[in-house]
């Protein structure tokens, strides 16, 4: 039996500017002084300058090939269908900034069929990304419907930790921790 552990992580508290503010650099230490006892492969995250301070300051803690990866990018499904969906979420979603829009989340698709699978060798991850793409995650994860990535609300700096094996469905090991 193989097994994939991804510890996702929403990236700490961001000022005005967001850049992270001081609470988020704290929150961002507590998370890797928390993480520093798991042995991780890679350390994937966002561009964005609150994922990627999130990231540094983690890193610190983690000794582990760390990079910038397209697949944390902040992204919102947006459904080109919304008969799924409740209706109460359509006008919010009619809100969404077209620049974070993944179509049909295509992109966020994408990235769980990239790095939610198990190899011939364990893996452990590190994903410093945002609320949505977590969010996104953990939906696959529990065969939610596709729109119960509204509902999961990841605190900055919280731990999730999703798992495929071998011989197993897709697994959730803790959230928001």
């Amino acid at each position: 039996m193989t097994i994939t552990d991804l510890y996702l992580v929403r990236h700490g508290l961001a000022d005005g500017d967001g850049d992270l503010s001081p609470l988020g650099r704290e929150q961002a230490d507590r998370a890797g002084r928390r993480l520093s006892a798991v042995t991780f492969d890679a350390i994937h995250h966002s561009a964005l300058p609150r994922a990627a301070a999130t990231a540094e300051i983690i890193g610190g803690h983690v000794p582990a090939p760390r990079h910038v990866c397209d697949h944390m990018r902040d992204r919102t499904p947006y459904p080109s269908d919304r008969a799924g969906y409740p209706e109460r979420w359509h006008a919010w979603l009619d809100g969404v900034p077209a620049g974070e829009r993944d179509p049909d989340a295509v992109r966020l698709r994408a990235a769980v069929a990239r790095l939610g699978v198990v190899g011939s060798t364990d893996r452990r991850e590190l994903l410093i990304t945002h609320n949505f793409v977590i969010g996104w995650f953990v939906r696959h994860v529990m065969d939610a419907p596709e729109w119960r990535w509204l509902s999961l609300y990841q605190e900055n700096c919280a731990i999730t930790v999703l798992r495929w094996s071998s011989d197993r469905p897709p697994a959730m090991i803790s959230f928001n921790s």
